[in-house]
């Protein structure tokens, strides 16, 4: 009979399918088992058999159709076998195991910050890195005219003149004041911008640390005593500070803090310039007119603020003469800091 012929020829055929990748595969598929295919073709002539052949040419089409399913699933399992072992190897690769990374150093040294004045009770804040002109600089009691709103300082979005990268973490400071009632105890470590040449002294963003303590009662002498402490426990035991009077415009009044240079315990050196100390902060009283523009009543209650770069403390730390060593990832600088990991 014609039609078992064909039966028997596409059961030879199944039999002897073969693929050399997933697209020839799909293909077989297709041909064979789609609603257009010719198993299904089959079916419409099976309509014209007689019944009492209908039985075993049945059991037939039967048995092509479950060999030809059997066959594609076989060539598609020996497919993702091949690709699971088709690896490629980079013979150029060491033979030796791969170190492991270290933690960089100002994450080392800003993590010891943190971690010092936590245990006197602040908390860490974050705020934003694009911040607008209130929250950087007029929130903080800048005069209109102030240096630091110069192009030559400070990197605006030139398509709004109000928004801007912050100078400072000084406005994570504002931010909590404005919507948080005192107290409040606060350290705010981040990255900061400024329009500045790149040399081994500066860089265009560096990274600060800054406090901030608000309440009924606060005093300068809290705020030294506070100082005191942070240069003993990150600098060693017998660190001196000294404060000299300098300006901010949030704070009155202000003072830069030096510590005795811990390279030559303060006899004299080149790093101090001879002179025995080393500046690493300014600080100060935060000005009133700070307080009432962060909705803060200066009748009621007073605070301290400080803050200080993270590179000045670890140049302090690990003597890195070079600002760029920071920035520019070479292995060989970061292999030195796995002892302080």
């Amino acid at each position: 009979m014609a039609l078992i012929d064909k039966i028997n020829e596409l059961l030879n055929n199944v039999d002897n399918l073969k693929a050399s990748n997933a697209e020839k595969l799909e293909e077989l598929r297709i041909k064979y088992l789609s609603k257009k295919g010719e198993i299904n073709e089959l079916m419409n002539e099976f309509r014209n058999v007689p019944n009492e052949q209908k039985r075993e040419i049945g059991v037939l089409i039967n048995e092509l159709k479950t060999k030809a399913q059997d066959r594609i699933n076989a060539l598609r399992a020996s497919f993702e076998e091949q690709k699971g072992t088709d690896l490629h190897y980079d013979l150029t690769r060491t033979s030796y195991p791969v170190n492991l990374g270290t933690r960089h150093p100002l994450s080392i040294v800003k993590n010891e910050i943190v971690d010092i004045f936590s245990r006197l009770g602040f908390n860490i804040a974050e705020g934003p890195e694009i911040e607008d002109d209130w929250h950087l600089f007029s929130s903080l009691n800048f005069p209109p005219d102030h240096p630091a709103r110069d192009m030559q300082d400070t990197f605006f979005v030139e398509s709004h003149p109000d928004i801007l990268l912050r100078t400072h973490t000084s406005s994570v400071q504002t931010r909590v004041m404005e919507n948080t009632q005192p107290p409040i105890r606060i350290i705010c470590p981040g990255r900061v911008y400024r329009n500045e040449a790149i040399s081994a002294r500066a860089h265009c963003f560096f990274h600060q640390v800054e406090a901030l303590y608000v309440d009924k009662n606060v005093s300068f002498t809290d705020l030294k005593q506070v100082l005191l402490l942070f240069a003993k426990e990150m600098f060693g035991s017998d660190t001196k500070i000294r404060l000299r009077p300098s300006y901010f415009p949030f704070t009155e009044p202000s003072a830069e803090m030096d510590i005795s240079c811990n390279i030559c315990g303060g006899k004299g050196c080149s790093f101090c310039k001879g002179t025995g100390w080393v500046e690493i902060l300014g600080c100060g009283m935060v000005d009133p007119n700070v307080l009432e523009a962060n909705g803060i009543d200066s009748k009621e209650y007073s605070g301290y603020a400080l803050g200080m770069g993270i590179e000045r403390i670890t140049n302090l730390k690990y003597q890195v003469k070079d600002l760029r060593m920071f920035s520019e990832n070479d292995t060989r600088f970061l292999k030195e800091f796995e002892a302080a990991n």
